[in-house]
């Protein structure tokens, strides 16, 4: 397993060259690749020429910080055909610049929308009959997060939708604070997912289900709203034993194709005391329930 940094809460103060050396002075031996307005922007087409390109690929090295996994998150599930058309052109380019820097991992979401649930998986499978084809020939493993406000967000639902692609490259990432999005029961989710589970996110936050609903409040009432966080391990509600738990009785930790991510963006003003403390903490949990 590797652990890597998810090191969005520097890029309004790094440049992207800059980022490998500041998560190896972290402590950190990978990092996670998202979206940034210089390589992969959300939703739009990847900004990163070949030659800026090698420079990541070169700044990493030189850093000694290897790439865990590169997450686009892009429109391959809109209901809007011309959006998801673009959507498929991006990802034919995104998979090309993770072919370059060398990586054979990309995580992303469902996207599409919850309230077309029905058209947005329509044009899912239709985006992936252009890209399997492409993720196979390339090698790529795929990890896909039921994320909140996607068109699939349910735990279950989501192992359903992975497996009917009807491919190996395909698998599943569960991120720890989309959990009370998921269903809530996330040991069961883990144990239904077995071996699709190939990349974690570890963030915690609050479960908006409690105090009766009112743990979070919205105006004007019956506001159709997703409400999460992304906050250090213990911020929040996540049960951390049954979530490291649960992928200790999956073996999570000691196959060599999966991945743990820190992923705080709560915290931004500590990011740098953050984000140490997560790899300190991931680890103890680690020693405690790994086999």
């Amino acid at each position: 397993m590797k652990i890597a940094l998810d090191p969005t809460p520097f890029h309004h103060d790094f440049s992207l060259l800059e980022l490998p050396r500041v998560v190896a002075d972290l402590g950190y031996e990978y990092l996670q690749l998202t979206p940034h307005v210089d390589m992969i922007p959300f939703f739009n087409h990847p900004k990163a020429d070949d030659d800026l390109v090698a420079k990541f690929k070169k700044a990493c090295k030189d850093a000694g910080v290897g790439i865990a996994s590169v997450l686009p998150v892009l429109r391959w599930s809109g209901p809007d055909e011309d959006a998801r058309e673009a959507a498929v052109r991006y990802w034919k380019r995104a998979i090309q610049i993770t072919v370059d820097l060398g990586v054979n991992v990309m995580n992303t979401e469902f996207s599409g929308r919850p309230e077309k649930a029905e058209e947005s998986e329509r044009a899912f499978y239709r985006s992936m009959e252009e890209l399997v084809p492409i993720v196979e020939r390339e090698g790529i493993d795929v990890r896909i997060d039921p994320h909140p406000d996607d068109f699939v967000e349910d735990g279950r639902a989501a192992i359903r939708v992975i497996r009917g692609i009807n491919s190996k490259n395909f698998g599943m990432a569960v991120v720890a604070c989309h959990q009370f999005h998921m269903g809530g029961d996330l040991p069961g989710i883990l144990r239904t997912a077995g071996d699709l589970v190939r990349l974690v996110h570890v963030a915690d936050t609050m479960d908006h289900h409690r105090s009766h609903g009112l743990r979070y409040i919205t105006n004007p009432p019956g506001n159709a709203v997703r409400v999460h966080q992304h906050l250090k391990i213990g911020d929040g509600d996540v049960n951390w034993d049954e979530f490291f738990g649960g992928l200790g009785e999956l073996g999570f930790y000691d196959r060599d194709d999966t991945v743990m991510v820190s992923s705080v963006f709560g915290e931004d003003e500590n990011a740098d005391e953050v984000s140490r403390y997560q790899l300190k903490t991931m680890n103890d949990y680690i020693t405690k329930f790994k086999k």
